[in-house]
Formats: C-alpha cells, structure tokens, sequence
C-alpha cells in the first residue's frame, strides 16, 4: 500500500463511488433511474480513468471508456424525461 501514488489513490477513490452506487442500487438505498445513480458513475469512471492516464491498462480503459459513455448516456435520458 505504501508505493501507491496519487494517481492511484485517485482511482481508488473512483472505484469505490462506482461500487457504492451498484451495492447502493442493489440494497434499495438508491434507485437506478435516479438522476444520482448516472452522476456518481460517471465521477467514479472519471477519476479511474485519471488514474489509468497514469498507469495504463488497455482493458479497464476500455472498460472505463464504456461505462463513461453510458452514464451519458443515462443522465441524458433523465434529463429529457424530465
């Protein structure tokens, strides 16, 4: 734990926002059409995604580069239901 740099703090930090907003959508605790399920995913994808700037893996940027686009995706859909 002790060679983790910021990069890497940062995106653990991320990870943990991505995952708290799934476990929160599986306990009820949020819901996944709420307009904060898409924002707190896209947050979490954009500071795993600094850190990947840092020390690159070509699959989770993939990975990272998708779920980006679909929280667009979603927090454009709420926005025009609304």
């Amino acid at each position: 734990m002790s060679d983790l740099g910021l990069p890497d703090l940062i995106g653990v930090c991320g990870t943990l926002m991505v995952g708290l907003a799934y476990l929160a959508t599986q306990m009820r605790w949020m819901n996944s059409d709420d307009l904060a399920f898409p924002v707190v995913n896209l947050a979490g994808s954009f500071l795993i995604a600094f850190s990947l700037w840092h020390n690159f893996n070509l699959a989770s940027a993939l990975m990272e580069g998708f779920w980006i686009v679909i929280s667009l995706i979603g927090i454009a859909q709420y926005l025009r239901a609304r």
